[in-house]
């Protein structure tokens, strides 16, 4: 059933879509990688060191979820969203003039926590205007971001390398940020009354954490996305070595395939934005584990057998494409009973998947770069769990088609 909706509802939709876009790591991460060498020169410094800047920016993500959700709670949704586009923009003017590579890394965190907001609040306010079928199909608009993502955004980067230096980068940013706040200002209502609003201070927040957490059923769903997303950030993490070191995969073909693979995070997620109202998300959520799960284990097989380059390309398709049909469904119906608390949950949300993928990225490495076992044996065991967390948290604890 949909809730009822303030005016111009449909608009502040497509303007929380492209939030997503703007403030997502993709942009921010990825549009920035072709630039990584041209940093290490500018600075005279290791590759390592400038990777760091990136390492920071997740830790800025990550961590700025945790208080930018309970503050939209109670203090509504459009006013926190605007002073993080804000503090994100001046963040990514300053970046470009970094005198350092330790103030780029400073900036690069103070950036990661604004652009927090957004990723938080973005979820949070599709909550506040919409549930059941119908939360669903716009969580799957959402995927078409995190699809693009790795096939748009290293592209757009190259290319303004090609007229720009690395600063350019972050100017783009900053005009991208500028247009985003005006579009606050002008065009987004708040969806968040005030009357629904949590009027609880920090003991309250805490409490909503701890309630979160002691949901079983939200928990379950927040613990198979993340144990996904774990998957997927070793293939992340290995892919990149397994096919071009083991296998002579071209930088060229590399970037292909990864290309490929985000479309498969589109298409699935389109997928379950369409069939949601007609099969209910749990079935659709159920099919989606499966497929990460058997890619797992299938990739895993291949790798021990010596099956080849293709057999793998192909466990590693089912494995990132479930991707987009996990987080559509587990996003929608996690939120959906966290209708006064929906910042806070959404907080969770995003915060699980990276503080579990940045614990597993480093396993992909443990055997060196010659062989594909680790990553196959982290991607399999992550899917595994994966279906496990559903089965035992969330089975059975809701009735009807959802």
């Amino acid at each position: 059933m949909r809730q009822k909706v303030p005016p111009a509802a449909s608009g502040c939709s497509w303007l929380l879509f492209w939030a997503q876009l703007l403030q997502s790591a993709r942009l921010s991460i990825d549009m920035y990688l072709p630039a990584l060498p041209e940093l290490a020169r500018h600075f005279g410094t290791s590759a390592a060191l400038v990777q760091l800047s990136l390492t920071f920016f997740l830790l800025g993500l990550a961590s700025g979820q945790l208080a930018a959700g309970p503050l939209s709670d109670m203090h509504g949704r459009r006013g926190p969203l605007l002073i993080g586009m804000l503090i994100y923009t001046i963040a990514s003017l300053l970046c470009a003039f970094s005198p350092s590579i330790g103030v780029l890394i400073v900036l690069r965190f103070i950036q990661g926590l604004a652009g927090s907001v957004g990723v938080v609040i973005s979820r949070a306010a599709v909550r506040d205007l919409y549930s059941g079928p119908e939360l669903t199909k716009f969580f799957s608009l959402l995927m078409i971001v995190n699809g693009l993502g790795p096939i748009l955004a290293p592209i757009i980067g190259g290319q303004l390398l090609r007229v720009t230096n690395w600063q350019g980068v972050f100017i783009v940013l900053f005009v991208a940020g500028l247009l985003f706040c005006a579009m606050i200002v002008l065009r987004l209502p708040e969806t968040l009354p005030k009357e629904r609003r949590v009027k609880s201070g920090l003991k309250g927040t805490l409490l909503t954490f701890r309630s979160l957490l002691r949901n079983k059923r939200f928990m379950g769903y927040a613990l198979s996305q993340s144990f996904v997303m774990a998957a997927m950030f070793a293939y992340i993490s290995g892919s990149s070595f397994v096919l071009q070191n083991m296998f002579g995969v071209s930088p060229q073909l590399y970037s292909l395939i990864f290309a490929v693979n985000g479309l498969g995070i589109i298409v699935t997620g389109q997928i379950a934005g369409r069939l949601s109202g007609r099969y209910g998300e749990r079935k659709l959520l159920a099919v989606g584990l499966l497929l990460c799960a058997l890619g797992g284990v299938l990739l895993l097989a291949a790798v021990l057998a010596g099956a080849g380059l293709w057999p793998i390309l192909f466990c590693l398709l089912a494995v990132v494409a479930s991707v987009g049909m996990i987080s559509t469904t587990t996003f929608s119906l996690a939120m959906q009973d966290q209708a006064e608390t929906a910042g806070s949950a959404s907080a969770l949300l995003g915060l699980l998947p990276l503080l579990l993928g940045g614990c597993v990225a480093p396993l992909v490495g443990l055997g060196g770069e010659g062989t594909a076992v680790p990553m196959a044996v982290v991607i399999s065991a992550a899917g595994l769990l994966s279906v496990l967390s559903y089965l035992l948290l969330c089975r059975g604890r809701e009735g009807g088609r959802r």
